[in-house]
């Protein structure tokens, strides 16, 4: 066994889980890069994976792997540069292990994050959401499930893996209705329910009559569903509601993307950025930003203040069509 097999295990049971405690969800992301590194490796060099050393995963090696996963796995740039920080992560660490191949190691470290477009966030309007709520068939007990889930997803904005983790318990339906979840970075936090939610989960829950550490929206199997099958679910809801509401055909449903219509919604009724930030858990206020870029009607209001004091804000209209054929006579 050579030495990058070693690092590699203490990485993972020294630095991440014991020294960063870092979560589960990180631990797979570093999980999953390592394997596709190291099956890239194996066949780059004809070695496996346990003979592979520390010089095999040099500069170039990195860099090669790093195009493959963009123009033969056709993953985005953003996965390519968390697969990159997963990478990185790994040779600082090696740093202190291995400092006879630390010119090798400045070298993979000097390798950067590639810049990429960031494009306008899709979301849903109103008719929109009514439309995906209405799809489910409540006279089914996967009916009344999936409403109550998508109804959560649209009104709270959680994340699809908060989603996946809760509990019964999580939900309380009393005075000050809220739903917990765990989000990112270890962070707790209590979104509010609204009063036709609190009414849609509370006949929900009174059907599931799960424990306390229950799954909120469990399979046939009483399992918690996986992100997949969220997703999958919803997609098809989208495409059902898309006969009824024809601007949905045009649109990517995803988990992400009901997460950014509750956004909006709150944006559009007048809530600070910073409360939406508490809301959905982001680390900064930055993160909302991108809503703000989003919302047309904001841009809009800031054009209107713009205007000259002699001219009536609003946007250009075409004369009625009949008194210009009169003009024209």
């Amino acid at each position: 066994m050579t030495s990058l097999a070693p690092i590699l295990e203490s990485f993972f049971t020294d630095r991440l889980i014991t020294q960063r405690r870092v979560s589960p969800h990180t631990i797979a992301s570093y999980r999953d890069t390592f394997r596709l590194l190291l099956d890239f490796a194996q066949n780059r060099t004809g070695k496996p994976p346990c003979q592979l050393d520390l010089a095999d995963l040099d500069a170039p090696t990195v860099g090669a792997f790093l195009d493959y996963l963009e123009h033969e796995r056709h993953n985005s740039v953003r996965t390519r540069n968390a697969r990159l920080v997963a990478v990185h992560s790994l040779f600082r660490y090696a740093a202190l292990r291995e400092p006879a191949h630390a010119a090798l190691i400045q070298r993979v470290l000097a390798i950067p994050q590639k810049r990429f477009e960031r494009a306008v966030v899709t979301f849903l309007t109103r008719d929109e959401i009514a439309a995906v709520l209405d799809s489910p068939n409540r006279a089914s007990w996967i009916g009344r499930r999936d409403h109550a889930l998508l109804l959560v997803m649209a009104q709270t904005g959680v994340r699809v893996s908060e989603l996946t983790g809760l509990c019964c318990q999580d939900v309380s339906l009393g005075k000050g209705p809220h739903v917990r979840c765990h989000g990112k970075g270890r962070k707790e936090r209590c979104t509010p329910l609204t009063a036709q939610t609190v009414a849609v989960l509370r006949t929900w829950m009174r059907e599931r009559n799960g424990g306390p550490d229950a799954p909120l929206f469990p399979s046939r199997r009483d399992t918690p569903l996986s992100r997949d099958a969220i997703e999958k679910l919803i997609d098809k809801y989208a495409v059902a509601a898309a006969q009824r509401c024809p601007s949905l055909a045009v649109k990517p449903v995803t988990p992400h993307t009901l997460r950014h219509s509750c956004a909006m919604q709150l944006l559009g009724s007048g809530v600070d950025s910073s409360v939406i930030a508490l809301w959905l858990g982001h680390e900064s206020t930055q993160s909302t930003q991108m809503y703000l870029h989003a919302d047309m009607a904001i841009k809009q209001r800031a054009l209107d203040r713009t205007a000259p004091p002699d001219v009536h804000p609003g946007r250009y209209r075409a004369q009625d069509a009949l008194l210009a054929f009169f003009d024209e006579l």
